[in-house]
């Protein structure tokens, strides 16, 4: 996904610089555009989630019998997966090149945690593997900074934070493989709300009818989102977790 989102990038930024030499006498597009304090636009969005896993000690790491096996926790992985997010957007003019914008969205994410564990005697080992599938709804409030305009192109940065509600929080995740019977007694759960930071950057092209902008952006959740529960997947191995979220996006405004 992430490889057609930038071949798309790619394509479009070609085109606009096609365009804009084409037009190049033809004067600026949307000239006015920021003379009003207030204006509205939608986005839609391609984002990675992921998890930053702070562990137990090795030492601290737990064993547990499966099948009359003695199996003792080795490590803990992260993975990631794409999803998507539709938002709006709000933008309000506190200087000629100071925004502050509202951009509230709902996303639709997935990400795993991956159990290794061994026997001590080494002739075998077990792979666990628990997907978390989530629905956000995302309140940031964050300040965009942008340059001066160069004909129908201007670039920003951006940064802030906001509040983030897992609509599945608390809800079991989803073994995927293992022992079944270790799995049904001992999913992980997360709390349901968040608060993070944010920071990135991006461009706008002045089009003839709108703005339209593609911005990378990473959120950084601050909460220890763990809810912790006395089993070998939870609060015997996991000391904390917190939320990751990289996005790419496409804002349209008018």
């Amino acid at each position: 996904m992430l490889k057609r989102f930038f071949s798309l990038i790619i394509l479009i930024c070609s085109n606009y610089s096609i365009y804009s030499q084409h037009n190049e006498g033809a004067g600026q597009n949307l000239p006015n555009f920021y003379h009003n304090k207030l204006h509205f636009g939608f986005t839609i969005a391609f984002n990675s989630t992921d998890f930053r896993i702070h562990t137990k000690p090795i030492a601290l790491l737990p064993d547990t019998i499966i099948d009359t096996v003695r199996y003792q926790m080795k490590n803990i992985y992260h993975k990631s997966a794409p999803g998507f997010a539709l938002g709006i957007v709000s933008d309000f003019r506190l200087h000629d090149y100071v925004r502050l914008r509202f951009t509230p969205n709902i996303s639709f994410a997935s990400r795993s945690l991956q159990y290794y564990l061994y026997n001590k005697n080494g002739d075998s080992s077990l792979v666990f593997e628990k997907s978390v599938e989530s629905t956000f709804l995302i309140f940031p409030l964050e300040l965009k900074i942008q340059s001066k305009r160069a004909f129908n192109f201007s670039a920003y940065v951006i940064g802030g934070g906001g509040y983030a509600m897992d609509l599945a929080g608390n809800k079991k995740s989803q073994g995927t493989s293992g022992s079944g019977n270790v799995l049904d007694n001992s999913m992980v759960r997360l709390y349901r709300d968040d608060f993070f930071y944010s920071g990135g950057g991006g461009v706008d092209f002045y089009l003839k009818y709108f703005k339209f902008g593609l911005e990378i952006k990473i959120l950084a959740g601050t909460r220890n989102l763990l809810y912790q529960r006395n089993n070998i997947f939870s609060q015997k191995s996991i000391d904390k977790v917190n939320s990751r979220m990289v996005v790419f996006t496409l804002t349209f405004e008018g």
